[in-house]
């Protein structure tokens, strides 16, 4: 007797803020009739913090305090233990997304180093030999979006052999001069990265130029912290040795899932940076880095 359990969200984009509520459908399809001893809900958030390889051997007090932290944690009962009819069964839910005492919802956000996961969870219990049936489903959080404005600076940047730091003799360095800004590094989350950029001179041809979406995520406690960089996605803007004097635009949309509005909290911090890279023929690879900060509004 085959028995399948699901889990449907009426809101088709599955994101919530807090204080709204999770309303849904449990459907239990079978052919016959299904004993059961209890359906229940159980609703999860967690931030789930994990070590780089580098940097294990420096944390071994650090392991201990790598535990998940839990945002929200409840469950409700949805049908007390009896008898599903055969055909297929809906039983409506209503869940508020309510956090206990003075804990915060952080956004929905999948990185490499810190996780920040929601699920739904149905369980039917069966009797002896049938087997416990489970359903998860994952929603998005999204935090409440500030009040106030967002002040929009540009950011003006030149590159040349001069301003490059980490470089060990600035004389072997062809002649290279470009200029460009972003239109802000306050970014609203939900709106593209934008600018434009200008080769005004370079002696050797240029390869490429490509804009890199970085997220840096720390983790630590009071033994010291574990910070990484790791690339998000890369998106070239130019193919070969451009036009010199023309302007190129730079725009950029942040992924969702992957990117969330700059965060800092006492265990772990997720910040984001975007880095302008220039590829020239020979391969010599030039970028310039921006720290960004995002917010929802």
């Amino acid at each position: 007797m085959s028995v399948t359990l699901d889990l449907r969200l009426k809101r088709a984009n599955k994101v919530y803020l807090e204080g709204e509520v999770l309303a849904g459908v449990v459907v239990i399809a079978s052919k016959e009739a299904v004993q059961h001893q209890g359906i229940t809900l159980t609703m999860e958030g967690l931030v789930n913090l994990q070590l780089s390889s580098k940097s294990v051997g420096v944390f071994e007090a650090f392991y201990n305090s790598v535990k998940p932290i839990s945002l929200i944690s409840s469950n409700i009962e949805v049908a007390k233990p009896g008898k599903v009819p055969g055909g297929k069964t809906e039983i409506p839910f209503e869940f508020p997304l309510q956090v206990k005492g003075n804990k915060v919802l952080y956004e929905t956000y999948h990185g490499v180093f810190v996780n920040i996961q929601y699920t739904l969870r149905c369980d039917m219990k069966r009797p002896l030999l049938a087997k416990d049936l489970s359903k998860t489903c994952e929603f998005m959080v999204h935090c409440q979006p500030q009040k106030s404005k967002v002040q929009l600076t540009p950011v003006d940047f030149t590159i040349t052999p001069e301003t490059l730091q980490n470089v060990r003799e600035k004389g072997s360095l062809p002649k290279f001069f470009i200029r460009g800004h972003l239109d802000a590094t306050n970014c609203v989350i939900t709106q593209p990265l934008t600018g434009e950029l200008v080769v005004e001179s370079s002696e050797v041809a240029i390869k490429s130029i490509e804009l890199q979406l970085v997220r840096v995520e720390t983790c630590g406690c009071a033994e010291g912290y574990a910070r990484d960089a790791t690339e998000i996605q890369n998106i070239q803007i130019a193919e070969g040795d451009v036009c010199h004097g023309l302007p190129i635009p730079i725009y950029m949309v942040f992924p969702r899932l992957f990117t969330c509005p700059t965060l800092e909290t006492t265990n772990f911090k997720v910040e984001f940076e975007v880095n302008v890279v220039i590829v020239f023929h020979d391969d010599h690879l030039i970028t310039e880095n921006f720290p960004l900060k995002l917010c929802r509004v």
